[in-house]
């Protein structure tokens, strides 16, 4: 049986070549996830910047926004004297998940000859700088530059830094495809469980009189991001081609819906499964994606008073001791929903091994339905805070568990060999369903208070709106089929970077490679990713308890 020393790395391959990240023998895959939470925990923060808006709409005023009469979208970018809306900063949020899938589509091929190390390197670069480019904005009072270093520069990281461990934990991990890629993307949902807890307490130590402490609370987060990010990327590490777990032979699939072959990069996007799946992941991530960018101000309006045990006070009357209290408990909401969101990437990709990806979508779609049209407005106008917030908990597991096992039902529809390609043009949705979704919760939020509705009703015709997107997406889900045969590849396809192997590679085999399981570096490795994970669930449930 040849062994990984087989494996040949040319003299001239840098350091950062793929060449260079194929694995040796006595290399223990469970090595690999932390990497890939590492990265994903960090640019998971992306969903934690609700923290930031209301703080940032009063960069000016501090205590108090300063409003400016006739200001648009526009002025809103340039104004060095005006405060900014909640609705111009979601703009922000939006650009994050445009540029994401913009850049997974754009570089995913690349993505998959480069490697994962270099991939991670430039989002940890794109992603850091990115906020610090931001922090200079806030500090100039200029809108524009916020968008061009979170939402492009940074957004381009996030694309990079999402994609980059998929395929690679699906090629370590072929005997649970479905975990992998819960592995894979869990930290995404995570990072604003973490984040947001610590930008709280970030931006409480920086608030002065003069300065609501956002700048500064970007810049020590990008700093610790990058340690993170860096070391991350470097631990990845590629499988030899052909290598497979010791003790494991692929059994002969039982599921029509997934594929015999490999479906090439090039023909991905002719198949109408291809778009069907496209369709579902726009539907799912467009029916939460801006409700949850705007969870904590949600939770204080309609909740107001009753958050902080001054039962009958209204989200308008709060005294600034009020609104802090409040704010914090908002925080320690968007903390609970990010809890939910990496629980229910890793539980709905791992139940998809079992119960199938075609039936777990229609199970989250069908769900989601029911809790939108139906929990979440009754729990809303009734007061019902425990009934609302465990309905948005689920709804929050449900839209992470769509993301986690996309790649899964991917691998299954159009096989492995450029799963992480294909993956990254699927993205486009989530861009498109970054718009949607935006759109849809600010717009309707701003005729709302425009009309003079109060704050405590002003979500009820957006939980309805994105009800009916989901029936677009469960029907959408229904008609996915098993890709044509003539799609299939009949001979290898061109494209994809792979390590080579010195002299005639074998069937499969494990080379030494990939056993271990939990040895003194893994459990290292994994403890290092454990702590912060641990600090913010206790820091999440600390707050979160002040909700019930």
């Amino acid at each position: 049986m040849s062994s990984a020393a087989d494996v040949s790395r040319p003299a001239k391959a840098g350091f950062l070549e793929r060449e260079n990240t194929v694995a040796k023998a006595g290399f223990n895959r469970w090595l690999i996830p932390p990497c890939a939470l590492a990265i994903h925990l960090c640019i998971g923060m992306a969903y934690g910047f609700s923290v930031f808006w209301l703080p940032l709409s009063r960069a000016i005023g501090v205590s108090q926004s300063v409003t400016c009469d006739g200001m648009n979208l526009t002025t809103a970018l340039f104004t060095t004297t005006c405060d900014w809306r909640v609705s111009d900063l979601l703009w922000m949020y939006t650009l994050f998940f445009v540029v994401l899938g913009a850049s997974a589509a754009i570089w995913g091929g690349w993505l998959e000859r480069a490697g994962p190390r270099k991939a991670g390197l430039v989002s940890a670069v794109c992603w850091c700088g990115g906020m610090v480019i931001s922090a200079l904005g806030i500090y100039l009072h200029q809108l524009w530059l916020m968008w061009l270093g979170s939402g492009i520069i940074g957004g381009i990281g996030l694309g990079l830094g999402y994609i980059s461990p998929v395929s690679t934990l699906i090629k370590w991990f072929p005997d649970r495809r479905g975990m992998a890629t819960g592995m894979a993307i869990m930290g995404f949902g995570g990072g604003a469980m973490i984040g947001s807890p610590l930008a709280d307490m970030l931006m409480r130590h920086f608030a002065s009189p003069e300065g609501v402490g956002v700048w500064q609370t970007f810049l020590v987060l990008a700093a610790v991001y990058f340690v993170f990010m860096v070391s991350g990327a470097l631990g990845y590490r590629v499988p030899p081609e052909n290598w497979r777990p010791a003790g494991w032979t692929p059994a002969e699939a039982k599921n029509r819906m997934i594929a015999t072959g490999d479906v090439h990069l090039k023909d991905a996007h002719r198949t109408p499964q291809f778009w069907l799946i496209w369709v579902v992941l726009l539907t799912n991530v467009s029916a939460s994606i801006g409700i949850i960018g705007v969870a904590s101000p949600m939770l204080q309006e309609i909740f107001a008073g009753r958050l902080i045990g001054a039962e009958g006070v209204r989200f308008l009357d709060f005294t600034p001791e009020q609104r802090a209290a409040a704010a914090a408990v908002g925080a320690g909401f968007v903390g609970l929903v990010s809890l939910f969101n990496i629980g229910g990437r890793f539980f709905w990709a791992s139940f998809s091994d079992r119960l199938g990806r075609k039936t777990t979508y229609a199970v989250i779609l069908a769900l989601g339905l029911a809790i939108y049209a139906a929990l979440l407005p009754l729990s809303a106008t009734g007061g019902l805070l425990f009934v609302f917030v465990a309905s948005f908990c689920v709804i929050a597991s449900m839209y992470g568990g769509g993301f986690a096992t996309v790649p899964a039902y991917l691998a299954d529809v159009f096989g492995t060999k450029f799963v992480g390609a294909i993956h990254g043009r699927l993205l486009t949705a989530w861009s498109l369903a970054g718009v949607f979704g935006g759109l849809i919760t600010g717009t309707i939020r701003d005729r709302q208070i425009a009309a003079g509705v109060p704050r405590e009703t002003v979500y009820q015709p957006i939980f309805l709106t994105v009800a009916a997107l989901l029936v677009v997406g469960f029907v959408a889900n229904l008609l996915v089929r098993p890709v044509a045969q003539k799609w299939q590849m009949r001979q290898e396809g061109k494209g994809a970077s792979k390590p080579t192997l010195v002299g005639t590679a074998p069937a499969g085999g494990d080379y030494g490679i990939g056993r271990g399981g939990f040895s003194g570096p893994a459990l290292l490795a994994w403890g290092i990713i454990a702590l912060p994970l641990l600090w913010g669930v206790f820091i999440t449930l600390q707050k979160a308890a002040a909700l019930f």
